[in-house]
């Protein structure tokens, strides 16, 4: 930025929205930008060069490719070309760059420059889940990918325990069953959610049900691009009596239950975590 607060009159990075599925879905704009800039900055240059062919659009500009790997190194020299006047497009497999995607660093850079930043927008796997989630959507949230570590996974999880937006998450399939384990301890087995798998695509597939059912269903294996939507949580729900689940894990142990499975099993009656029944048990 220049010292007297004005945007330098040099280059302009364009934030491109790709289609999540099909590529209908792309705008003309979008097949616009393509041809004209000049530098197209693409997450995967192959499934960039099938999109540009699927749309008609004949990339003319420098490609270079821009990943998660790269994204570091890379932006200082996109940063470059800004600031040499040259237009560049920004563009990943699917989505919006920055978005759990690559484009946050170009895009501070930027504008810590001075470089005017404008966006071509797109399809979203986050409002498309949470339009069709079911879940209200006036107020919503934004967590990514949780962390792959079950102890990471589970303090950040605990965090959003009472947080009351609805809530919406990225995960791997092969880690879904996990992840929605962990959100039903965190957050309850009745708390409501969807699974949104395939988003736009072929195999489209939304499971909406409270998250212990979700986990059931999804230990079969899941594949797939997936977005979970979960429900915030609503404090005017009343909370269960602690004392009187502690004093109902003492009758099951008195009838022989071992004390592990009584907690699991009155705990996942009540739509509690387990942890916090545990915990409540041994402080007694």
């Amino acid at each position: 930025m220049r010292e007297d607060g004005r945007v330098n009159d040099n280059g302009r990075l364009v934030l491109a929205g790709a289609p999540i599925g099909q590529a209908g879905d792309a705008s003309p704009r979008l097949r616009e930008a393509l041809e004209t800039a000049d530098v197209v900055a693409a997450e995967d240059t192959r499934r960039l060069r099938r999109l540009a062919t699927e749309l008609g659009a004949e990339v003319r500009g420098r490609i270079v490719s821009y990943y998660d790997a790269n994204e570091a190194g890379r932006a200082a020299e996109l940063l470059q070309a800004l600031q040499d006047g040259r237009t560049v497009l920004v563009i990943t497999d699917a989505g919006m760059p920055g978005v759990s995607d690559p484009g946050y660093r170009l895009t501070h850079l930027a504008v810590e420059a001075g470089i005017t930043v404008t966006s071509l927008p797109g399809p979203s796997a986050v409002t498309t889940a949470l339009a069709v989630s079911g879940l209200p959507s006036d107020r919503f949230c934004f967590e990514g990918f949780p962390p792959r570590k079950a102890g990471e996974r589970a303090r950040r999880l605990a965090a959003l325990a009472e947080e009351e937006r609805t809530m919406v998450f990225f995960e791997a399939p092969h880690r879904l069953r996990a992840a929605l384990e962990a959100m039903a301890e965190a957050f309850g087995t009745d708390r409501r959610a969807a699974v949104c798998r395939e988003l736009t695509k072929t195999y489209e597939e939304v499971r909406r049900g409270g998250l212990g059912e979700l986990a059931g269903w999804a230990a079969d294996g899941v594949k797939g691009e997936i977005t979970v939507v979960v429900a915030g949580h609503d404090p005017q729900v009343a909370e269960p009596d602690i004392e009187e689940l502690v004093a109902e894990v003492v009758r099951r142990e008195e009838t022989g239950i071992p004390r592990k499975q009584a907690i699991v099993d009155v705990a996942k009656a009540a739509g509690i975590p387990k942890r916090d029944l545990y915990d409540a048990v041994h402080r007694g």
